[in-house]
């Protein structure tokens, strides 16, 4: 069962937020973004008390492995990571990260967890989807939670967290075509290797199109691979200050390190909005704020604290586990919003959840 004090987080973020899953608020209710004011502090370093001893029946012991990047990235990773922390402080488990520095240790690094007798290892990132699935049948009794993993097979010791990321950027897609005032909007973004990047890309660009017809859309993905996409802040504010030169007034960032860049260069111009993604990036990247109006979440720490929990109540879902997805609290923005904005907005957020718009993705 899950504990009183988590179960009523969720309740408090279902009365607040956007959510697209069971707790989903009336569709005659205005939409209002996800509360993410208690995020949980990313510790500069890891810490591990080496007394605990994984492979005895006592402790429980979840270890976490990044995609290639730091797990206090401020965005996809470090949110993964939070899940992690919440685990440690309501289920007692023993936490540990390894960053992964180059993609083809995705393997070792899970190897690492593994011999060491971990009963739930967490792999962040497409990226580590093959390592995972291989990892998964060499160890049956360890439990694996693979973020934005999608499973075409059922594997009983993996849950693949996933996202409708297309329905978060569809909403940060119309937050943009109804606040622009050059009709011109940018998206900067990780690389078209990852679906889900991609998903935020499509619902974006959908988005905006739907609350504006004639919007135009500069949408740039990052020219390097894997190893390089997210973690490259310098391409991200150059590309960034490329689209605001050619008119974009507002521009959203989704591409770790890289989006991040993207954010933090478009703080520096009057008069363009930004809009973060996967966490409430207002707290996770502060040199942002004078720009970012919201951003587009998923939902990822208590996703991955909810499968962590599973695992250790024995409940643990084979196969695919849908979050939930949101957008962040305007925060300073707030009163700059106007009401209609916001009542198109929540008229969008109902037909997305009953089906009657489609976010035009096909993945």
């Amino acid at each position: 069962m899950f504990s009183k004090r988590f179960t009523l987080s969720i309740l408090l973020m279902c009365f607040m937020g956007i959510l697209f899953v069971a707790c989903s608020p009336a569709a005659d209710e205005p939409a209002a973004p996800v509360d993410t004011t208690d995020a949980v502090d990313v510790p500069a370093e890891q810490v591990v008390d080496d007394s605990d001893d994984c492979t005895s029946p006592d402790v429980f012991c979840v270890g976490l492995v990044t995609d290639v990047g730091s797990v206090d990235d401020r965005s996809f990773n470090q949110s993964a990571w939070e899940g992690a922390l919440l685990a440690q402080t309501e289920l007692g488990a023993r936490v540990s990260f390894i960053e992964t520095a180059d993609a083809r240790d995705y393997a070792t690094n899970i190897a690492l967890f593994a011999e060491d007798g971990y009963d739930v290892i967490v792999t962040v990132g497409f990226g580590l989807g093959e390592a995972t699935n291989e990892a998964a049948e060499m160890y049956p009794d360890i439990m694996f939670i693979g973020v934005d993993q999608f499973q075409v097979d059922t594997i009983p010791n993996i849950a693949g967290l996933i996202f409708p990321e297309d329905i978060a950027g569809f909403l940060g897609g119309a937050l943009a075509g109804l606040l622009t005032e050059s009709n011109i909007i940018a998206a900067v973004l990780g690389t078209d290797l990852v679906p889900p990047v991609v998903a935020f890309k499509e619902g974006f660009e959908n988005g905006a199109r739907f609350v504006n017809p004639d919007i135009q859309i500069i949408s740039t993905f990052h020219p390097g691979g894997l190893d390089v996409a997210f973690t490259d802040p310098e391409w991200g504010a150059s590309t960034a200050a490329q689209a605001i030169g050619l008119g974009a007034d507002f521009v959203f960032g989704a591409g770790g390190n890289t989006g991040n860049g993207a954010l933090v260069e478009v703080a520096g111009y009057d008069g363009v909005y930004c809009l973060g993604v996967d966490t409430d990036q207002w707290f996770t990247v502060p040199a942002a704020q004078p720009c970012l109006v919201s951003s587009a979440m998923k939902l990822i720490t208590p996703g991955v604290f909810e499968l962590i929990q599973a695992a250790q109540d024995g409940n643990f879902p084979g196969g695919n586990f849908v979050g939930e997805v949101g957008l962040a609290p305007f925060h300073d923005f707030e009163d700059q919003i106007p009401d209609e904005v916001k009542d198109r907005l929540a008229e969008i957020d109902a037909g997305l959840r009953d089906g009657s718009i489609p976010t035009g993705y096909n993945p």
